[in-house]
């Protein structure tokens, strides 16, 4: 009956909206996309790809599209999710995701520099680390809240403020507990070279009765020196600000949360208070950029509940990511996600650009828990040529030492260190035609062993792109399955056509089994073996 309901919402929302595009004769505006996926599995049991989805189910996607109009001063919003036998909600498992219905909608209206919104929600305080409301489609995130927002500017004071309530969205649900939260952020200019722009910002989380009984039940279990009594609210605070003076910049935010369940190392639930520091300072002018970030979190988990933890799901927060993430194909498969229970992690980055020709790029990355377990090590240098007519040539290296154990959650895995070696050389034939050739070369004795990549990439811009690449083991790794991969090719054919605002791709792909990530969040997910097709278009 609830998914009957949801379908004749949605094709009723969808007849308002065309209807009143259609009537909209004074300035009302009506635009929309798409984006849809769709996977057809080739089952390949040597590199984990073969699990229920392979097996039987064949093919499978997911598809989102969205409508939003504005007149008289509202803007209405709402976006379909589609999902058949997707394997984007666990990909691990394999047994796919179906499901159709209203993935978001919201309405706005601005009165006399108050906006006022209800329905699904996307906002954060300051970087997101207290409270981040966002989605990212490439993992399947959709943290929306579901409620009201209130957003307040008081131009004569340089101030805005913000105020919401509600819960949060769970794919076609909702979790429980009731989410509060409010900031307020000013924006100042002090002479000619000062500019500020400090905020404040509070979040409550308000368990509900199931909630609460389920972590009550298990905490009677526990012996005398573990127990104690959980709490229905917990509530986390925030100040931050941004100080830009002449050439420098310095970003800095401290946030403290108090005591609630969470779940710890052991995966035992525990009462914490949890803190997170963090600063970035920048300088930089005509030749010459350097930037350090550091931060420090401990126990910060800010979670709808501490059971509510599938990956990448019931996150209240998001927590930045100090260490770079990295587009090369091979470094990218060790990435460090960012840690809500012990992490002290500090990176500087520094840019040498001698003349409009040559840029030079030296980074390195440090992070360790706060009991000094290493985690995650990087030296990295980068050169950007541009000196040899119609050459755009790139080459570096990476030195990275990764904790798999920790950050896989696999004991007894051995740490990871790689000497990653790059280039990346483009030729352009004209402004709309260049070739693109990619390689690296990974050398490592842990875990699967060395790898070799290549990839050359032809574009006709602005229509038409090919891609064609090849991922290869060498082997040499440690342990068991050192050599699991031994000789094997992993290839990728990819072919797009762009027209107007429509934009077509299909590729052959043999993905294996690592790391994904995408906007700072990270998880693990199984080989891939198959072919994938997807469509984007505005209007």
């Amino acid at each position: 009956m609830k998914n009957k309901f949801l379908q004749l919402a949605a094709l009723s929302a969808i007849t308002f909206f065309s209807v009143t595009k259609s009537k909209a004769q004074n300035g009302g505006s009506f635009s929309g996309d798409l984006m849809t996926n769709y996977n057809f599995y080739q089952r390949d049991s040597s590199i984990g790809a073969d699990n229920d989805l392979y097996r039987t189910k064949k093919s499978g996607g997911e598809g989102w599209l969205s409508l939003r109009y504005s007149n008289y001063g509202f803007t209405g919003y709402l976006r379909l999710d589609v999902f058949n036998n997707s394997n984007l909600k666990d990909p691990a498992v394999g047994t796919g995701f179906t499901g159709f219905g209203i993935g978001a909608w919201s309405i706005t209206k601005e009165v006399k520099g108050l906006t006022i919104t209800g329905g699904y929600i996307y906002d954060q305080i300051g970087s997101g680390i207290l409270f981040r409301a966002y989605e990212d489609r490439g993992l399947l995130i959709d943290n929306a809240l579901e409620g009201l927002h209130l957003k307040y500017k008081i131009d004569e004071a340089h101030l805005t403020l913000k105020a919401f309530t509600g819960q949060q969205k769970n794919y076609f649900d909702r979790y429980a507990p009731i989410i509060k939260g409010a900031s307020a952020e000013g924006d100042y200019q002090i002479g000619e070279n000062v500019h500020l722009t400090p905020g404040v910002g509070v979040v409550n989380r308000t368990l509900d009765n199931t909630s609460y009984n389920a972590i009550n039940a298990t905490v009677q279990t526990y012996a005398a020196d573990s127990f104690f009594t959980p709490v229905y609210n917990t509530y986390a605070f925030t100040g931050y600000n941004t100080l830009s003076v002449g050439d420098f910049t310095w970003y800095v935010e401290g946030a403290y949360k108090t005591h609630e369940a969470i779940k710890n190392l052991n995966n035992s639930l525990s009462d914490e208070a949890g803190n997170v520091e963090m600063t970035t300072l920048g300088y930089a002018r005509k030749g010459f950029a350097l930037n350090v970030t550091a931060k420090r979190t401990e126990n910060f988990v800010m979670r709808t509940a501490p059971f509510n933890d599938a990956p990448n799901s019931g996150m209240i927060n998001w927590q930045p990511v100090v260490a770079q993430i990295r587009p090369q194909r091979l470094m990218a498969r060790y990435t460090p996600a960012s840690q809500d229970l012990s992490e002290k992690a500090v990176n500087g980055n520094m840019l040498i650009s001698p003349n409009p020709d040559l840029d030079l790029t030296v980074s390195g990355t440090y992070i360790n828990t706060l009991d000094n377990l290493a985690l995650y090590r990087e030296g990295y240098f980068e050169a950007n040529i541009r000196s040899v007519k119609n050459f755009l040539i790139d080459v570096g290296a990476q030195y990275m030492f990764y904790n798999k154990a920790f950050y896989q959650v696999k004991p007894g895995e051995a740490n990871i260190k790689a000497i990653t070696p790059f280039t990346e050389i483009t030729y352009l034939f004209s402004s709309k035609k260049s070739l693109k050739v990619q390689a690296q070369y990974q050398n490592t004795k842990q875990d699967n062993g060395s790898w070799a990549f290549l990839q050359l990439e032809y574009s006709i811009a602005p229509k038409w792109g090919f891609a064609v690449s090849d991922m290869y083991n060498i082997g040499g790794g440690e342990g068991p399955e050192g050599d699991k991969y031994k000789g094997k090719h992993f290839y990728n054919i990819f072919l797009s056509r762009t027209a107007g605002a429509n934009r077509f791709s299909i590729a052959y792909v043999k993905q294996v089994d690592g790391i994904n990530c995408t906007g700072g969040v990270c998880r693990y997910e199984p080989g891939f073996s198959g072919v994938k097709l997807s469509i984007t278009s505005s209007f």
